[in-house]
Protein backbone atom coordinates (compact mmCIF):
# COMPACT_ATOMS: atom_id res chain seq x y z
CA UNK A 1 0.00 0.00 0.00
CA UNK A 2 1.07 3.43 -0.73
CA UNK A 3 1.62 5.89 1.86
CA UNK A 4 0.60 9.30 1.32
CA UNK A 5 2.53 12.70 1.72
CA UNK A 6 1.35 13.07 4.95
CA UNK A 7 1.69 10.17 6.52
CA UNK A 8 5.17 10.11 5.39
CA UNK A 9 5.43 13.36 7.06
CA UNK A 10 4.24 12.21 10.67
CA UNK A 11 1.02 14.37 10.14
CA UNK A 12 -1.45 13.14 12.59
CA UNK A 13 -5.01 13.54 12.99
CA UNK A 14 -6.57 16.15 14.67
CA UNK A 15 -2.86 17.67 15.31
CA UNK A 16 -3.35 22.07 15.80
CA UNK A 17 -1.89 23.56 12.82
CA UNK A 18 -1.02 26.78 11.20
CA UNK A 19 0.08 27.17 7.17
CA UNK A 20 2.21 30.27 6.73
CA UNK A 21 2.02 31.24 2.94
CA UNK A 22 0.58 27.98 1.90
CA UNK A 23 0.63 27.19 -1.67
CA UNK A 24 -3.02 24.94 -2.63
CA UNK A 25 -1.64 22.51 -5.24
CA UNK A 26 0.92 21.70 -2.69
CA UNK A 27 -1.58 20.80 0.14
CA UNK A 28 -3.73 19.19 -2.10
CA UNK A 29 -0.73 16.75 -2.47
CA UNK A 30 0.10 16.53 1.47
CA UNK A 31 -3.33 14.79 1.64
CA UNK A 32 -4.23 16.50 4.68
CA UNK A 33 -5.68 14.31 7.77
CA UNK A 34 -8.56 16.30 9.48
CA UNK A 35 -6.61 19.13 11.29
CA UNK A 36 -6.98 21.79 13.98
CA UNK A 37 -6.04 24.20 11.60
CA UNK A 38 -5.57 28.12 13.42
CA UNK A 39 -4.87 30.74 11.45
CA UNK A 40 -3.29 32.74 14.19
CA UNK A 41 0.30 32.62 15.91
CA UNK A 42 -1.39 31.86 19.57
CA UNK A 43 -0.54 28.66 21.93
CA UNK A 44 1.48 26.45 20.54
CA UNK A 45 1.35 23.81 17.34
CA UNK A 46 2.05 19.86 17.15
CA UNK A 47 2.54 21.35 13.14
CA UNK A 48 3.78 24.56 11.57
CA UNK A 49 4.26 24.46 7.81
CA UNK A 50 6.57 27.37 5.96
CA UNK A 51 5.95 27.72 2.22
CA UNK A 52 8.92 30.38 1.50
CA UNK A 53 10.32 30.91 -1.90
CA UNK A 54 13.52 33.25 -1.04
CA UNK A 55 16.10 33.07 1.86
CA UNK A 56 14.50 36.38 2.88
CA UNK A 57 11.13 34.49 3.84
CA UNK A 58 12.50 32.08 5.75
CA UNK A 59 15.12 34.37 8.01
CA UNK A 60 11.77 37.05 8.49
CA UNK A 61 9.40 34.17 9.49
CA UNK A 62 10.99 31.39 10.53
CA UNK A 63 12.12 32.47 14.35
CA UNK A 64 8.72 34.06 14.94
CA UNK A 65 7.28 30.78 14.56
CA UNK A 66 9.58 28.65 16.06
CA UNK A 67 8.67 29.61 19.54
CA UNK A 68 5.30 28.24 19.01
CA UNK A 69 6.19 24.61 18.27
CA UNK A 70 5.42 22.57 20.89
CA UNK A 71 8.37 20.51 22.14
CA UNK A 72 7.00 17.52 20.60
CA UNK A 73 6.03 19.49 17.21
CA UNK A 74 7.79 19.50 13.86
CA UNK A 75 8.22 22.33 11.98
CA UNK A 76 8.20 21.51 7.82
CA UNK A 77 9.51 24.05 5.48
CA UNK A 78 8.70 23.60 1.75
CA UNK A 79 10.52 25.74 -1.18
CA UNK A 80 10.89 25.63 -4.77
CA UNK A 81 13.43 22.54 -5.89
CA UNK A 82 15.74 22.87 -8.46
CA UNK A 83 15.51 26.50 -8.41
CA UNK A 84 11.62 27.03 -9.74
CA UNK A 85 9.78 29.83 -9.29
CA UNK A 86 13.27 32.00 -8.76
CA UNK A 87 14.14 30.71 -5.31
CA UNK A 88 17.36 31.15 -3.85
CA UNK A 89 16.83 28.04 -1.49
CA UNK A 90 18.19 24.78 -1.73
CA UNK A 91 18.40 22.12 0.76
CA UNK A 92 21.88 22.95 2.18
CA UNK A 93 20.71 26.41 2.54
CA UNK A 94 17.40 25.22 4.23
CA UNK A 95 19.28 23.26 6.74
CA UNK A 96 22.37 25.58 7.74
CA UNK A 97 19.09 28.22 8.34
CA UNK A 98 16.82 25.59 10.53
CA UNK A 99 20.32 25.09 11.86
CA UNK A 100 21.12 28.82 12.87
CA UNK A 101 17.66 29.28 14.89
CA UNK A 102 17.83 26.15 16.80
CA UNK A 103 15.87 23.57 15.34
CA UNK A 104 17.42 20.16 13.48
CA UNK A 105 16.43 18.40 10.56
CA UNK A 106 15.45 15.04 10.28
CA UNK A 107 13.22 14.06 6.89
CA UNK A 108 13.53 15.13 3.71
CA UNK A 109 10.76 14.54 0.55
CA UNK A 110 8.91 15.91 -2.12
CA UNK A 111 5.98 17.38 -2.02
CA UNK A 112 5.15 17.72 -5.77
CA UNK A 113 7.03 18.49 -8.82
CA UNK A 114 7.47 22.08 -7.43
CA UNK A 115 8.11 21.92 -3.84
CA UNK A 116 10.45 19.67 -1.28
CA UNK A 117 9.53 19.82 2.33
CA UNK A 118 12.22 19.40 4.96
CA UNK A 119 11.16 18.78 8.65
CA UNK A 120 12.78 20.63 11.71
CA UNK A 121 12.32 19.73 15.28
CA UNK A 122 13.50 20.80 18.57
CA UNK A 123 17.04 19.51 19.49
CA UNK A 124 16.78 16.95 21.90
CA UNK A 125 18.91 17.70 25.58
CA UNK A 126 22.36 16.70 26.03
CA UNK A 127 22.74 14.78 22.10
CA UNK A 128 25.54 16.21 19.77
CA UNK A 129 24.31 17.40 16.14
CA UNK A 130 26.82 16.62 13.57
CA UNK A 131 25.89 18.04 9.60
CA UNK A 132 28.39 19.53 7.63
CA UNK A 133 25.31 22.40 6.39
CA UNK A 134 24.84 23.64 9.79
CA UNK A 135 25.96 24.20 13.54
CA UNK A 136 23.34 24.66 16.14
CA UNK A 137 23.78 27.94 17.90
CA UNK A 138 23.29 28.40 21.26
CA UNK A 139 21.87 31.66 21.82
CA UNK A 140 19.37 31.17 19.05
CA UNK A 141 18.30 27.57 20.41
CA UNK A 142 15.92 29.40 23.09
CA UNK A 143 12.51 29.22 22.96
CA UNK A 144 9.75 31.73 23.90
Amino acid sequence: MTRTVSQKMGIKENSRAIFVNSDIEACNNIELPSLDISTKLENEFDYIHLFVKHQSEFIDQFPILKPYLKSSGMLWVSWPKGGKLGTDLNIKTVIKLGYDYGLIESTCLSINDIWSGLKFTHPKKGKVYNNSYGKLNDERTTTR
